[in-house]
């Protein structure tokens, strides 16, 4: 213990702390200013970093993914605990301040590219150098923790749950909207497509929220940390997840609808209108009920009812 807590304090002599003044004087000296097109907030409250990374639970069985390097504060303060950090970043201007400041690190990969091939898949080169540092250990498991560019927040999130990677925990700094909207549940408006997917599968938290001065440059709106842990046994009540994720996507574009209307509609060419109402009907759901008012073990038993029924179908 004592060995572990000295190489500890060693290597935490490499970690830039990220300060409001140490950034200004670093875009300073090189010349450039944050892209605001790219949502380039910093962090720079130290005790939200802190806390952000201890959330995280960091171990050196954790292979940990980064989207979004910036300067390399967060990267290297994870890299002391972590396994592997494995940290992607698009700005060619970043990534040169990453590199600066976490290239030292044997256990870090930076990667400096999209982390999305497209809204639906992680770049396949992502893919490998997360796989590539699993293998190393057959005890390794990942997390995702971040502070994500609000603009790719959540095919990351999303992509990651879609994956078979064997993923124990996202921790990620995210717009508090879309925080809210990932923990909402029925009885609030901004329950939809991604709550339901994403609570199917995980324990959905937002585990702090953050006014816009914690950042530099300031952002126009709040943000949040939110925390996401595998549920396992609720993944398992998923017949098929490519089937439940088009489903809940397809079905609250018309959240306003009548979930048997919705559901005719959007499989005309697979079921008969009889042929639904028959697997509805085994879910003893209330008469004119609409999909946003199901909860999500509800909305997954539907899922698997029409899916069997596809199957069964002569239509199909």
């Amino acid at each position: 213990m004592v060995r572990t807590q000295i190489s500890f304090v060693v290597s935490m002599k490499n970690v830039v702390r990220q300060t409001r003044a140490h950034l200004m004087q670093l875009f300073e000296e090189h010349g450039f200013n944050p892209r605001h097109d790219l949502g380039q907030n910093f962090l720079i409250d130290l005790n939200i970093i802190e806390a952000i990374v201890r959330e995280a639970q960091l171990t050196p069985d954790d292979v940990v993914l980064e989207i979004g390097t910036g300067t390399g504060g967060m990267t290297t303060f994870m890299a002391v605990q972590a396994g592997h950090v494995v940290s992607v970043e698009y700005d060619n201007n970043m990534f040169q301040l990453a590199t600066d400041q976490a290239g030292g690190f044997e256990n870090v990969t930076l990667l400096h590219m999209d982390a999305l091939k497209n809204k639906n898949n992680f770049a396949p080169a992502v893919i490998e150098a997360v796989q590539a540092a699993l293998a190393v250990d057959p005890r390794r498991r990942l997390k995702l923790v971040a502070n994500l560019p609000y603009n790719v927040a959540t095919p990351i999130i999303s992509n990651l749950v879609a994956t078979e990677l064997p993923w124990t925990r996202i921790v990620a700094t995210i717009q508090l909207e879309l925080a809210e909207r990932m923990a909402a549940t029925p009885e609030i408006p901004n329950y939809g497509a991604l709550s339901v997917w994403l609570q199917a599968q995980a324990d959905v938290k937002v585990a702090r929220r953050m006014p816009p001065e914690v950042f530099w440059p300031r952002p126009k709106v709040d943000s949040a940390v939110v925390r996401l842990i595998p549920n396992p046994e609720r993944r398992k009540l998923i017949n098929d997840r490519e089937f439940f994720h088009d489903f809940v996507r397809r079905l609250f574009t018309h959240r306003r609808k009548l979930l048997r209307s919705v559901v005719c509609g959007m499989y005309s060419n697979e079921l008969s209108k009889s042929e639904v109402d028959a697997a509805l009907a085994l879910e003893s759901l209330p008469e004119g009920v609409r999909g946003e008012q199901l909860p999500v073990a509800q909305l997954v038993a539907v899922s698997n009812r029409l899916r069997d029924a596809i199957l069964r179908s002569p239509q199909t």
